[in-house]
């Protein structure tokens, strides 16, 4: 039976995860960890430890006494925190991983897990239908720090044999954990505004096209992508994925269609420099190739899902 720890499930994408596979693989088979207390759900549900993962010694420790045997690593500083510490943050997105890697080398792990990003590509990279293989020059710490660990998660593939499995995230959108410092966080905070106040000013202009996915579609192709087969994967670094491409007034025009007096205003921030570097669309067919990659929901699905679900949260 496969022990499995993640590191940081108190974010976005580990508040769902850890509980996806939970239900995979067991409650007592998934040792939640981060630096924060746990959501409720997850706490309660099974094991959990506050983890500092820059703490090396408390992360083997947990590693050696759990018998852990894969590990998905998702403690970051997202793009727009980062750039208001970009040393800090530098230091916690890289040392991190260099932990969780040279541990997976050490007690040879079955799998690892690390999330990368659309922040790897810049103003450079060609941003209509973005392709696996292209120019890669980050000009933001997180997509630094994101371009730095695809190359060392495939060194160490390619040096020591670790199967580290990696996926480049567009904008994720979840009803269950609201928005944590990264470009995107416009995708979410929307709907909480639209809900309980009808109207959002956004931090980027209107015809900002960004890559966007529902949490659904991310939880699924993460654990798709680990439970691939080895053989199938033509690549060790990471896998583009698509999403669904919008922009906020796209957006906004999905929530108007639910809530009819909703109103946007737009401000941008310095996160509009940021978003201007990423790419508008993503050609994911080397990941619909390799292990199957597929959407179950478009944009007015999505919407829908996100009012419904936000409205029974918030009463």
């Amino acid at each position: 039976m496969e022990k499995i720890l993640v590191i940081g499930c108190s974010g976005q994408i580990g508040s769902e995860l850890t509980l996806e596979l939970r239900k995979m693989y067991g409650d007592s088979n998934v040792i939640a960890t981060d630096i924060r207390p746990a959501p409720p759900d997850i706490a309660d549900s099974g094991p959990f430890e506050i983890l500092d993962v820059l703490d090396e010694a408390k992360l083997r420790l947990i590693v050696e006494h759990e018998h852990i045997t894969r590990i998905y690593h998702l403690a970051a500083i997202l793009s727009g925190n980062a750039e208001k510490r970009p040393l800090p943050s530098w230091e916690i997105n890289m040392r991190s991983l260099m932990n969780v890697l040279e541990l997976a080398r050490e007690m040879k792990l079955d799998k690892l897990f690390w999330p990368s990003s659309i922040a790897v590509f810049g103003p450079t990279t060609p941003q209509m239908n973005t392709p696996q293989y292209t120019i890669m020059e980050p000009n933001t710490v997180y997509g630094i720090s994101k371009l730095a660990g695809e190359r060392w998660i495939e060194y160490y593939y390619e040096k020591y044999g670790v199967d580290t499995r990696s996926l480049r995230y567009p904008g994720l959108i979840s009803y269950k954990t609201e928005a944590g410092g990264g470009t995107t966080d416009y995708a979410v905070e929307i709907f909480y505004d639209a809900i309980k106040q009808n109207d959002y000013e956004c931090f980027l202009s209107s015809e900002t096209a960004l890559p966007m996915m529902f949490m659904p579609d991310a939880i699924k192709a993460t654990i798709d992508v680990m439970e691939a087969d080895s053989s199938r994967l033509s690549l060790h670094s990471s896998y583009n994925m698509a999403g669904i491409s919008c922009t906020p007034h796209m957006l906004a025009e999905q929530i108007k269609k639910h809530i009819p007096d909703f109103e946007i205003t737009y401000k941008p921030d310095f996160r509009q420099v940021i978003a201007d570097s990423w790419p508008n669309s993503i050609d994911d067919s080397v990941a619909q190739k390799d292990w199957g990659l597929a959407y179950q929901y478009d944009l007015p699905r999505m919407t829908e899902v996100m009012i419904d679900k936000i409205r029974k949260k918030i009463g």
